[in-house]
């Protein structure tokens, strides 16, 4: 494990049990009850016995990213609570802005993505990382990741081929072989609302009319500050079943397809299960004046309403037209 020691979870069950009790989920369900009206663990359709059959052998949970601290949480307090799974979550070193995040997130399941550092060092870094997550696997443990490295700023969720390519990169067997013993189970998660939908807008029109502009570390603390308080009214995780299924259904026509055509086909059939088992919430007049109160929340240089409106709307109505894309 000493090739692992600046990216793995700190593992302390004792005192891990102790924080649990203490600390980590009374903390969460005091989050539950402040600012959602329900949090939701479901299953696609006619598919649950399926999916915990997965769940027994562990299995990756990918996701859809909306929240930076909260997407991981929500799931692991739900698989925690229902089955005893804590999954090890994967954290970019770029949101350790303050000294104590970095020892607190590995004493919680946590191990360390490094963003940073010239593109040899990156490589080396991936590699490590997705033997790492080999590693746990092979240890029949779960894991969270997100599809993409940051949040989906407009709602149009899809996953980035680079992560994939990432998670096998490590593997001595075959990408679509690799690929069946990390046994990724897509996990799609709604929001009623996102706290952070205004940060994402103003972000949007910043990177349209500021050459260069990229996100502070003070940007990313307001932004899980936010995710973490905010309103979302009701949260759903919808699990799907592993893609091992899918991967043995088409197996001669994705044996005939080379590195990158498997790993492209692999992140659509991803994307595909997300979508299609979206919640979906009811949109009205009561959403409108929402939006409109998240707008006047925005304060910037030159500020364009019409086209912060516009980016509001749309990261709302992406996942609607995805999935009704999806199930036609």
């Amino acid at each position: 494990m000493k090739e692992y020691r600046e990216i793995q979870a700190w593992d302390i069950a004792p005192i891990r049990v102790v924080a649990d009790v203490l600390i980590h989920w009374p903390w969460l369900m005091r989050l539950v009850r402040k600012t959602t009206t329900g949090l939701t663990l479901d299953y696609a359709a006619g598919q649950r016995a399926a999916i915990e059959q997965d769940l027994k052998q562990g299995a990756l949970l990918m996701t859809n990213h909306r929240d930076i601290v909260m997407d991981s949480a929500w799931l692991s307090l739900l698989l925690e609570r229902r089955y005893g799974i804590r999954p090890y979550i994967g954290i970019g070193n770029n949101l350790f802005g303050k000294w104590w995040i970095e020892p607190f997130v590995r004493l919680n399941c946590a191990f360390v993505v490094i963003r940073n550092g010239n593109p040899r060092e990156l490589l080396q870094h991936s590699m490590t990382l997705s033997r790492y997550i080999l590693h746990l696997r092979r240890h029949h443990k779960s894991i969270w990741i997100a599809q993409r490295e940051g949040r989906a700023k407009d709602g149009n969720d899809m996953t980035q081929p680079a992560v994939l390519k990432m998670l096998v990169m490590g593997g001595k067997e075959g990408t679509l072989a690799t690929i069946e013993k990390l046994n990724i189970c897509p996990v799609s998660l709604s929001y009623e609302y996102d706290p952070c939908d205004y940060l994402k807008a103003k972000e949007m029109q910043l990177k349209r009319d500021v050459e260069g502009w990229k996100k502070s570390k003070e940007d990313d603390l307001e932004s899980m500050h936010t995710g973490i308080n905010g309103w979302k009214g009701r949260v759903v995780m919808r699990m799907t079943p592993s893609i091992n299924r899918w991967i043995e259904a088409h197996r001669q026509e994705l044996e005939a397809m080379n590195k990158n055509e498997q790993i492209a086909a692999v992140a659509a059939q991803i994307d595909r299960q997300i979508y299609a088992n979206y919640e979906l919430y009811e949109r009205g007049p009561a959403f409108e004046a929402y939006l409109q109160k998240q707008l006047a929340k925005i304060e910037i240089e030159k500020k364009d309403e019409a086209f912060l409106m516009d980016k509001l709307h749309e990261m709302y109505s992406n996942p609607v037209k995805n999935n009704q894309q999806t199930i036609q």
